[in-house]
């Protein structure tokens, strides 16, 4: 699986379908849902957001998306099918939000409530056709609207593009391959007259009252936000910024750039694994700490100040569900010039390790405490945070098929005022999918960035160095 942009990929032409999800009790309603379950506390600040920005005028759209191909000629029935029983499968596809007073809760309605519905949409007849349409498709998805996600197909004579966008209510970054998995496998079921046998799935909804179980007690004197005052103390704000010139101006937003570069092959890859694993680290801190030099010498400073997702998923059947199971933490380390591989990895590995015994405290909530006024007033990010991602999707669920399949991950923002990146390992090597304002200054900083994060990689994939 790779993350680009779908305005740059190519889907041959066909004839569009859609599956919409619609309650089996009232059509084009959400029907008779079990009422006040609770939200994550990353849930309620995006869907309170998206309510200020919408009042405002000042929205910005954004979706996650995914694409995938199956062999043809592709049975349709099977297919509709297998995307209901993708929706059934994951509650919180079920789950309509709404803020009356207080916090936002969340009602969801049973499997057996959901339908769908079969849209023809007509055939499209070029490739740039597929893509406006996709693109254009996956920005209807609205978080203060139900359904939060939208499904379907181009077919043509032997094969389909199976599609479906996602607001980020509902998903995060390792649904993504999820869903694929799950149609995939279930439309192979159904088209061979089988029953669909895929892992148990976990209740986000409990999750989610977990959540909020663990830190009902959380209040800004509480020994659990120590890691987080400690990071703040380091720096200027409770985001911390990211230190290159985008020559964006402070409060405005801007056109987003969605672009994705291959840095390693996979080979060179392997060697990298290699060299971290002898310095006493995993693959993930390599690259930290690769950034982090990488902006020291572009001109950032000698300490990497950022924060970075954290999944909450583990290993049990939340393994296999669908919703937005991610933490968000602080990490900062040395990158001085004057210190090598080994220290700086060294430096890594410790930072990590005093973060991972910080996990449990939600991002969110660490943000209402600790910096109530930026959390009251601002619908977005203050300004270019840094921000760090690493995902393996070759351990993701079903990952021996992404490439067959040709499964793609597509996120995208209209607008944003800053710059966030993230490394994604595939079959082929490692991808860099890069999302920041539309500035000239900006274009030349990040690709300036890219080329010298690709030159740190190969030193280290070949000397063992910097």
């Amino acid at each position: 699986m790779i993350q680009v942009s779908v305005e740059d990929v190519e889907i041959a032409p066909g004839h569009v379908f859609e599956w919409a999800v619609v309650s089996s009790k009232m059509v084009g309603s959400t029907g008779t849902p079990r009422p006040g379950a609770a939200t994550t506390y990353n849930q309620a600040k995006h869907f309170a957001v998206a309510q200020d920005a919408h009042r405002a005028n000042d929205t910005v759209c954004a979706y996650v998306a995914g694409t995938f191909d199956l062999p043809g000629p592709v049975d349709r029935e099977a297919l509709g099918s297998a995307l209901l029983h993708f929706v059934r499968r994951h509650e919180v596809l079920r789950c309509s939000f709404q803020q009356l007073v207080g916090e936002v809760s969340c009602d969801v309605l049973g499997p057996d409530d959901v339908e769908l519905k079969e849209h023809d949409m007509g055939f499209v007849g070029s490739a740039d056709g597929v893509r406006e349409h996709l693109h254009r498709t996956f920005q209807q998805v609205d978080p203060l609207s139900w359904p939060l996600i939208r499904m379907g197909a181009v077919v043509r004579d032997d094969s389909a593009t199976v599609w479906f966008a996602c607001d980020h209510l509902v998903t995060d970054g390792l649904s993504t391959p999820i869903a694929v998995h799950d149609i995939a496998a279930a439309y192979e079921a159904f088209a061979n007259g089988r029953t669909p046998a895929l892992p148990e799935t976990g209740s986000y909804l409990d999750f989610s009252r977990e959540q909020r179980r663990r830190n009902v007690s959380l209040d800004a004197d509480d020994a659990r936000l120590d890691h987080w005052k400690t990071f703040m103390a380091g720096g200027d704000s409770f985001f911390p910024r990211f230190p290159l010139d985008l020559g964006a101006e402070p409060g405005r937003m801007y056109p987003a750039v969605n672009e994705t570069e291959k840095l390693l092959g996979a080979g060179e890859l392997e060697k990298l694994e290699t060299t971290c694993r002898a310095a006493g680290g995993r693959l993930f801190m390599g690259l930290l700490a690769a950034v982090g030099v990488s902006l020291r010498k572009e001109g950032g400073p000698d300490v990497y100040r950022g924060i970075m997702p954290v999944s909450e998923r583990g290993r049990g059947s939340y393994a296999h569900t669908m919703g937005w199971f991610i933490n968000t933490m602080p990490i900062a380390f040395s990158v001085a010039e004057d210190q090598d591989f080994a220290a700086v990895m060294a430096n890594v590995r410790a930072a990590s390790a005093e973060m991972q015994q910080h996990v449990d405290v939600p991002f969110v909530k660490a943000w209402q405490l600790l910096a109530p006024v930026e959390y009251t007033k601002i619908r977005y990010w203050p300004y270019a945070v840094n921000f760090f991602s690493y995902l393996d999707f070759r351990r993701s669920p079903g990952a021996l098929h992404h490439v067959p399949r040709q499964a793609r991950k597509h996120v995208w923002l209209s607008r944003t005022n800053g710059f966030c990146f993230w490394l994604h390992r595939t079959d082929t090597g490692l991808h860099m999918n890069s999302i920041y304002v539309g500035t000239p200054e900006a274009r030349r900083t990040v690709s300036g960035l890219r080329r010298t994060l690709t030159r740190t990689l190969e030193n280290m994939t070949g000397s063992g160095e910097f």
